[in-house]
């Protein structure tokens, strides 16, 4: 076994509804363009990543495709090792534009299939996730999908995604971080086997400080930085996490998560900080055009 086939292996699988397994571990490319975002792609899957969060809504699909193209990962064991999400653009939702959208994004992606595609936003002022969601189980029947999946779904959401179309996702990607836990619509997925992924799992950054030095003080405890103090929490919060950056070294850090665990108490400590701490959108306004 590679030392990158080593790094790899120390990150979790989490097994879903529909039998697949995910890295509980990936990278998030949200805010880099097209060009920008090969390289990085490049040095996370150098760094033992198997595990990349995109969506149509990024504009760096391409960009992505040609770190996996150069990399040998769209075809054959590699492919087989790598998991891939993307995400329909909301102004794509629809029956027949959500197809069309999917065989333009797999193009830029250069893959044969995705191993998740998801709605990006419910957008509940102007509801087709219904549909979209028949196009997207349409495109897993042909094999060109392996998992279905939502973004900042609240429980309302899903209660009428499964009522219209007799389904739960397997995912529902979430803003979670230590001071936006998210507590109600996390228990609601937990409750009906959907399991929890988070993006910004350190609020941009804004949760490092949070509990007026709490996450230093742990990270400290363990010799860590204060990022992987709170990415270890997720980690046995049992979250999928999708951390975003752009530095090799800090790729590396982000992902170096299994050689420490916190004490209850510190787990506890972290808990506490839950509060009114959101940093992105009202899934109940915002549509990701």
């Amino acid at each position: 076994m590679s030392e990158l086939d080593k790094d790899a292996a120390k990150v979790p699988m989490i097994e879903l509804a529909d039998g697949n397994r995910i890295p509980q571990v990936g990278l998030g490319v949200l805010r880099i363009d097209d060009e920008g975002v090969t390289p990085v792609v490049e040095s996370a899957l150098a760094a033992g990543y198997r595990h990349i969060d995109g969506a149509a809504g990024y504009n760096n699909e391409g960009g992505v495709g040609r770190a996996l193209e150069a990399g040998g990962w769209t075809t054959g064991e590699r492919r087989r090792d790598l998991w891939v999400t993307t995400k329909l653009r909301d102004s794509e939702q629809g029956y027949d534009s959500t197809l069309k959208a999917f065989d333009r994004q797999i193009g830029l992606l250069r893959l044969d299939y995705v191993d998740m595609y998801m709605i990006h936003w419910p957008t509940p002022f102007d509801w087709r996730s219904d549909v979209s969601w028949k196009a997207m189980r349409k495109l897993r029947n042909e094999g060109r999908i392996r998992t279905l999946g939502v973004c900042n779904f609240l429980p309302e959401h899903l209660e009428r995604l499964h009522d219209e179309t007799g389904d739960w996702p397997a995912i529902n990607q979430l803003e979670i971080h230590p001071t936006w836990q998210q507590r109600e619509t996390v228990a609601f997925c937990k409750a009906h086997g959907i399991a929890v992924e988070a993006y910004s799992p350190m609020a941009r950054g804004k949760d490092l400080a949070a509990g007026d030095g709490t996450i230093e003080r742990i990270a400290a405890a363990h010799g860590v930085s204060p990022a992987q103090a709170i990415l270890r929490w997720h980690v046995e919060n049992g979250t999928i996490i999708i951390p975003k950056s752009a530095h090799a070294a800090r790729q590396r850090e982000n992902i170096d998560l299994f050689g420490f665990a916190l004490t209850p108490e510190e787990h506890a400590a972290i808990d506490a900080l839950d509060g009114d701490g959101r940093m992105g959108h009202d899934p109940m306004t915002f549509s990701y055009a």
